[in-house]
């Protein structure tokens, strides 16, 4: 929280991006930082993490599926994981 911001009160795209940037140059990031790569971060992780599509879509605020598709990026290691139902059939 900023000194005088009040708590209740949302803050501000200024706010946030000094926030942002603050926390980048307390972690020593010296990569690009904004609030679109922290959320592009956020979804691929909870991705990673094999959280439901759908519970992304709904935290990032998005109304069609299609764009939490694209805007999330999965991981390969990810796609790696996933077992094709055909490699589960048993030989006859």
């Amino acid at each position: 929280m900023f000194p005088g911001q009040n708590p209740v009160d949302p803050l501000g795209v200024r706010q946030l991006n000094r926030a942002i940037h603050a926390a980048a140059d307390l972690a020593r990031i010296d990569k690009r930082v904004s609030m679109h790569i922290l959320r592009h971060s956020f979804a691929t992780h909870l991705l990673e993490q094999k959280v439901d599509i759908r519970v992304i879509q709904t935290l990032l605020g998005h109304k069609r599926l299609d764009t939490t598709a694209l805007y999330a990026q999965v991981a390969t290691d990810l796609l790696r994981e996933v077992i094709s139902p055909l490699d589960t059939l048993q030989p006859a």
